[in-house]
């Protein structure tokens, strides 16, 4: 039997048809425009909300920020100090400055308003519902996209207009059809988002919203459509993140089980004794996953050491304050670039890693603490992992656009009532 669930509040209505229309924003060209200010829109209607609440507000139409919230909003304006400071340093224009101030504001200033708009009244299940509805799109358009490879139309058939508003690159505003793998020549797919390795980001996301939905066929549905974006991203990480924040969320959110302690006595004693078994198979793993993508894993190498080398001796406290164009051994990536912690470092230094290793940090006690309980804290708590392993293989702020839902869904589990429990069922299948 299937569940109707329609959006009832303005919140609900802008996030339902904001992503209902994913694949119709994508067509123009206009994703990155939409997801970059669909969270300003909703922070405008939080803030009229706010102005309006007086004491006569029942308590449960009543915004409250909880303390998560507030940490987040703290390190990303940190960021922006950061950005300032940086810039200064390095006698940057004052038009630069304004300009990476609106990146910052498309961006790192995300992190901080989806999660504040999580207060608002939204319910996890309209989350879940188009999660599911975004993955069922792309399992039916796809044959699209095949299409276009097998008949060798152009990969990238037009840029849209809309890059005249700005942003990181034409490959925001481009739709792709497919893209060759230079590695080995096979294809790979991005869909809607601006390169492979964030379709997997993206699908890993809605994999744990979609496995939440009540109705089955749905739940089917975007968990199939969720697992195909990862596998047709072709991403290493995204194959690996699903069962990583399976186990990591199963496990963090059983810690007050007698059950599960006694597990993890016994699997810690057991470990300990096969150690050297287990680091000589981590280091093969380890080996394989570098090798599987050889010139990708050598890129990445190189912007690290030069970032991490260029923030010691050049800037190690407020960073750069821009990224920078890397040398022929990175193949010119930006420096800073395909790692949000060594990015951190080189663009905004130890001031700017500081502010988003906080958040992360408090956000993980708090989310740990109240999954105990709570099921709609174990998706919040879902959503904190993927993030954070995909810190490792990208610049969270440049996608902020795309994984927002999984924001919100923070959000909300930072102000649930510890004695309000969701209905939800985490990773049922």
């Amino acid at each position: 039997m299937t569940i109707s669930i329609k959006p009832e509040t303005f919140p609900e209505r802008i996030i339902w048809y904001t992503l209902l229309w994913t694949y119709g924003f994508f067509w123009i060209g206009g994703l990155y425009v939409v997801g970059s200010i669909v969270g300003w829109i909703l922070l405008a209607y939080w803030i009229r909300q706010l102005w309006y609440q007086t004491e006569a507000t029942p308590e449960r139409d009543r915004i409250h920020i909880p303390w998560a919230t507030w940490v987040w909003i703290v390190g990303m304006m940190m960021m922006e100090v950061a950005l300032v400071v940086g810039h200064l340093d390095f006698n940057l224009e004052t038009s630069l400055i304004i300009k990476s101030s609106i990146g910052w504001a498309k961006g790192w200033a995300l992190l901080a308003v989806f999660p504040l708009i999580g207060t608002l009244k939204i319910r996890p299940q309209l989350l879940y519902r188009i999660a599911c509805i975004i993955g069922f799109q792309s399992l039916l358009i796809f044959p699209v996209f095949l299409l276009a490879y097998l008949l060798h139309l152009p990969a990238t058939p037009y840029v849209s207009p809309l890059q005249l508003i700005g942003g990181p690159g034409p490959e925001f505003f481009a739709p792709s059809l497919y893209e060759i793998d230079p590695s080995n020549g096979e294809p790979r797919w991005r869909l809607f988002t601006p390169w492979a390795p964030a379709l997997g980001f993206v699908g890993n996301v809605y994999f744990v919203l979609a496995s939440q939905e009540r109705d089955r066929k749905w739940r089917y549905l975007g968990i199939i459509g969720a697992i195909f974006m990862c596998v047709i991203s072709v991403s290493r990480l995204a194959l690996l993140a699903i069962p990583i924040v399976f186990i990591l969320t199963k496990i963090l959110s059983s810690l007050a089980r007698p059950f599960a302690l006694i597990s993890i006595g016994i699997a810690s004693v057991l470990g300990g004794l096969v150690s050297p078994v287990l680091i000589m198979a981590l280091e093969a793993f380890s080996d394989k996953f570098r090798s599987a993508r050889a010139d990708s894993s050598r890129v990445r190498e190189a912007l690290g050491r030069i970032a991490v080398d260029r923030w010691q001796n050049e800037a190690p406290i407020w960073g750069h304050g821009t990224v920078e164009r890397g040398p022929h051994v990175a193949e010119f990536m930006p420096i800073g670039s395909h790692h949000t912690w060594l990015g951190l470092l080189f663009v905004k230094g130890i001031v700017g890693w500081i502010a988003l290793a906080v958040p992360f940090l408090y956000s993980l006690i708090d989310l740990v603490i109240k999954s105990q309980t709570s099921e709609t804290a174990r998706v919040g708590l879902s959503m904190i992992c993927i993030l954070f392993l995909y810190t490792f293989g990208e610049n969270l702020e440049i996608l902020a656009y795309l994984y927002w839902l999984a924001l919100i869904m923070m959000g909300i589990a930072f102000a649930e009532r510890q004695e309000v429990h969701s209905e939800a069922v985490v990773y049922e299948t």
